[in-house]
């Protein structure tokens, strides 16, 4: 991981991840955002569980303070 990857972690992820962890941290269910990506919520639940081990973390809450923090979700 690159000093710029520490300073905004979510580079690090691909457009389908960023997408997953934005509708997640807003409070999208799997379906509702599977629905909406035109994937099946066992993809979504693939993609998140992907995106939490590239940002090392373990808990659905922090998705929210990732998306915060780098801009993917607005306050």
């Amino acid at each position: 991981m690159t000093t710029h990857d520490r300073i905004n972690p979510v580079k690090s992820l691909s457009n389908r991840e960023r997408e997953v962890l934005r509708q997640t941290a807003a409070g999208f269910t799997s379906v509702e955002i599977a629905e909406a990506l035109a994937i099946s919520p066992k993809s979504v639940e693939t993609y998140r569980a992907r995106l939490m081990k590239k940002l090392a973390i373990t808990h659905r809450s922090e998705l929210v303070r990732i998306a915060l923090q780098t801009g993917l979700l607005k306050p």
